[in-house]
């Protein structure tokens, strides 16, 4: 802790300023390798964060633990499959620095109950987003959390059983 806060000693903006700039960097070196062809797209993107991050954190903007910590969620951000994905993946991320950034910790807790609530709220072909789990339906929470044995397994569950027995 020491040497985060001797880090810390020489760089002229607050923890948020300093985050939401790495990662602005960070996404626009994103677009610009996406827009770049194939082969050499991902190595402009991936030099050019090592270089500029360097180049930062030499300057005294950035410090190198702030660094590390975006070079982590950037890669953590490579993990979503689609594109599409990852921009709304992105704008969470930035909304819950904003939120952590101003209120600390109560912005970070009241920002997962917002998400919470809205993905208890939606639902997926007449079904709840997150059946059986929001509307509580114990004998459905068979195979959720922990695999069971098959032969446990002989009821289809409650929430996805037909409305109508004859059609």
């Amino acid at each position: 802790m020491i040497s985060l806060s001797a880090q810390r000693e020489g760089v002229p903006f607050p923890g948020l300023i300093e985050a939401l700039l790495m990662q602005s960097v960070f996404e626009i070196l994103r677009e610009a390798g996406l827009r770049m062809p194939r082969i050499s797209g991902q190595a402009i993107s991936i030099v050019g964060a090592l270089v500029l991050g360097q180049a930062a954190v030499e300057a005294g903007l950035v410090s190198a633990s702030m660094v590390i910590v975006v070079s982590l969620t950037a890669i953590a951000n490579f993990v979503s499959p689609t594109y599409t994905f990852g921009i709304t993946q992105r704008l969470i991320q930035f909304s819950f620095m904003l939120l952590a950034g101003f209120m600390g910790l109560f912005g970070i807790l009241c920002g997962v109950l917002f998400v919470l609530i809205h993905l208890a709220s939606l639902d997926s072909f007449s079904v709840p987003y997150l059946s059986p789990f929001a509307p509580t339906v114990l004998s459905d929470w068979r195979d959720k959390l922990i695999r069971v044995p098959r032969h446990w397994m002989r009821t289809f569950p409650k929430l996805l059983q037909p409305k109508q027995k004859n059609r």
